[in-house]
């Protein structure tokens, strides 16, 4: 990435010249494999390799972003004036000035450390073992439809601005997952995932494959899909649940994540996802759920989707609590955001390539473990319902009111795990639920957990977050229809 330099340079002195108070420039490089096998055949084979820059710049106190595949020296300069033709465009409409919080120069690298480089792997190689994890489902009889597939992504970063800082970062991302169905009509199916509905992804290299255990796993999840077709429904009550570590991470995600987005809060997602019921005057005040609820943006967290060494502003990594001990206590900001509510930025802006102006964004948003295990939260529960892996999710746009719904339940009796239950779903409010939280479970049973695709913005921008999380108890929960 050395050439970059003349690049950036190039840019930033064509911003300055072009009457910027402030700019910064992001190369970008990503290559991105995409396996799957389905009932037996490979369904999909697909490689790409993406390249680009953008640069973003302050003029009269507003922004102004534009972008090109094209790195040569004539359309570098064209690219720039026209970032800085639309934000002079815009500073005739600003409501007020953009102010950014004060970050540090840096000069530094960072790179995703992995075992093995996965695009080092051969094909073939990852082919044959996802048709073997597919025989294995559909071995079972009574599965009529199963799949496996493997992602990855090596992304190339480059990031300098006109305050001095110089990064280079390497990702690298890897996933993959499993699932397998069972079906007597559209009506009356079992459907069943491994690790997770969307597989499980994290920052490391190919040696994820290997320690997600799918072969151990593939004939009793082909199993359970076809049980499912006889199991009973879910009832409808207010009782206890359980939920495990996927369908905790999908909780955070839609419930604590996304409310707690700066830009969110402030309405800049009005018109496309919504605002946040979560706004500033509730800030330190609002009991947003009970004393074991401790939750922390955290991008410097080991193998997250969110983690890297720097954010597209050149925020550094780090931790900071958005909850603790139930209290609502900060946001997911950025450099321009964080200034309203006199804070810094907590580095949280991300684009999902070149092309695109960089957002507030969740890294990796974790619930901290509790000091419980899974066997004593079931055995001190009288009546009620362990839920596993994420199937269904709505939440209305005020993040607020919400209802969940999951692959497969366990009937809870006397503190002993009882019979199956199929498409098990609760719903709640938001506050309501997450005060009802009595037990999470510990460091044991705590797993970053990957969500590769969160769609925000408009246009749209894909995302690779994570959430932190182990199972967790609530109590007096409506559960069913």
């Amino acid at each position: 990435m050395e050439e970059y330099d003349k690049i950036a340079e190039l840019a930033l002195n064509s911003a300055k010249d072009n009457g910027a108070t402030y700019a910064d420039v992001r190369i970008e490089e990503r290559l991105e494999e995409n396996l799957s096998v389905r009932n037996g055949t490979p369904d999909l084979i697909e490689k790409s390799n993406d390249f680009g820059f953008g640069v973003r710049v302050i003029v009269g106190g507003a922004w102004g972003f534009a972008s090109s595949a094209d790195l040569n020296e004539e359309t570098v300069r064209k690219v720039t004036q026209k970032a800085t033709k639309i934000a002079r465009a815009s500073s005739e409409v600003k409501g007020k000035d953009v102010i950014l919080s004060p970050v540090k120069k840096v000069i530094d690298t960072y790179q995703t450390p992995v075992a093995t480089d996965p695009f080092s792997v051969p094909l073939k190689e990852k082919l044959d073992y996802l048709l073997f994890l597919d025989s294995l489902m559909r071995g079972v009889a009574g599965v009529n439809q199963s799949e496996a597939y493997m992602n990855f992504i090596k992304r190339n970063k480059f990031f300098a601005s006109s305050e001095g800082s110089i990064i280079r970062q390497t990702i690298i991302q890897s996933g993959g997952g499993i699932s397998a169905m069972s079906m007597k009509s559209h009506r009356q199916m079992g459907k069943r995932s491994y690790p997770n509905s969307s597989g499980q992804h994290q920052t490391k290299g190919y040696e994820l494959i290997t320690e997600l255990k799918f072969e151990e796993n593939a004939k009793r999840i082909a199993q359970e899909a076809v049980a499912l077709l006889g199991a009973k429904e879910c009832p409808s009550k207010v009782t206890t649940i359980i939920l495990d570590g996927p369908q905790m991470s999908l909780q955070i995600h839609e419930s604590i994540g996304h409310a707690l987005e700066l830009d969110r809060v402030f309405g800049a997602e009005r018109n496309f996802s919504g605002t946040s019921f979560a706004t500033p005057d509730k800030l330190n005040d609002l009991r947003y759920g009970s004393e074991m609820v401790n939750v922390v943006n955290d991008s410097a967290c080991p193998f997250g989707l969110g983690t890297f060494g720097y954010d597209d502003e050149g925020v550094k990594a780090g931790r900071s609590f958005l909850i603790k001990n139930g209290i609502l206590v900060g946001y997911l900001s950025s450099r321009e955001t964080a200034p309203l509510i006199n804070t810094n930025s907590n580095g949280c802006m991300r684009a999902n390539s070149w092309a695109n102006v960089p957002i507030i964004r969740m890294t990796n948003t974790n619930l901290l473990p509790g000091d419980k295990t899974l066997e004593e939260m079931i055995s001190e529960t009288d009546d009620g319902i362990y839920m596993q892996t994420v199937r269904t999710w709505s939440i209305d746009d005020n993040r607020e009111n919400f209802q969940m719904g999951c692959e497969i339940g366990w009937e809870i009796k006397n503190g002993k795990l009882g019979e199956m239950i199929r498409n098990p779903s609760y719903s709640a409010s938001t506050v309501e639920f997450w005060n009802s939280c009595d037990a999470v479970a510990n460091e044991k049973y705590w797993e970053i957990w990957g969500t590769p695709n969160c769609g925000k913005g408009q246009p749209p921008q894909n995302m690779p977050t994570s959430q932190g999380a182990s199972p967790a108890r609530f109590r007096n929960v409506k559960v069913g229809n």
